[in-house]
């Protein structure tokens, strides 16, 4: 999942764009309201993360503005302003949800889970199908019981196909949500991915749809 980070903090922002990196969030993080505004448009991520005091334009205001750029957009508020007004004027705006400096890591990541969950057809930390299940709190994947060893972008890829089961994903979208804006993507990287979850999941539970992309079955 794609996430935009809005930080005008650089030592604040390098640590959290850590840790969102190390909970599978594609991130890309920016530190004023321009760079974000460019950056949603070619960028199209799922989430923000806005800190309300950027150095050239109120948050308040460009949370306005990222609204009428895409308003499935889930923004998450994350400030040091702790007053009612601000917390009313920001969920006014839009915002999702509304933290306050300081926090701590576990609980912002748990509030993100919960957004990430309202955008996807996932509707708690656990998603089963079949004999898998991800236990998404722990960023684990489990067949019959028994953990799965996977790569970081396997079990990112695994948790899109399974996040989105029934419906089929192009392999367009998934390297978008696998891999951030202006990286580097092999052109068979999908593929080997999906070859080498294929080895350790049930046969036909990934399943090609010839020219078009991967589905997972609901049931």
């Amino acid at each position: 999942m794609k996430l935009l980070l809005i930080e005008d903090d650089t030592i604040l922002a390098a640590a959290l764009d850590r840790a969102l990196r190390d909970e599978g969030f594609i991130v890309e993080a920016v530190t004023d309201g321009g760079a974000a505004l460019r950056f949603c448009r070619a960028f199209e991520p799922e989430i923000a993360v806005l800190d309300l005091g950027l150095p050239d334009i109120d948050g308040i205001k460009l949370l306005a503005k990222l609204r009428e750029l895409d308003r499935n957009l889930a923004v998450l508020v994350l400030t040091a302003r702790d007053g009612i007004a601000d917390k009313v004027a920001a969920l006014d705006a839009g915002a999702d949800d509304y933290l306050i400096k300081p926090f701590e890591t576990a609980e912002l990541m748990a509030r993100l889970r919960v957004l990430s969950r309202r955008l996807g057809t996932a509707d708690s930390a656990l998603i089963q199908i079949g004999p898998i299940s991800l236990q998404l709190g722990h960023h684990t994947a489990m067949r019959d019981g028994e953990t799965l060893a996977l790569t970081r972008r396997e079990y990112m890829l695994l948790k899109a196909l399974m996040c989105a089961a029934g419906r089929v994903q192009t392999k367009q979208s998934l390297e978008q949500k696998l891999y951030g804006w202006g990286e580097e993507v092999a052109s068979n990287t999908i593929e080997v991915h999906i070859s080498n979850l294929r080895k350790k999941l049930p046969e036909k539970f990934i399943q090609t749809i010839r020219g078009v992309g991967y589905t997972v079955a609901r049931t």
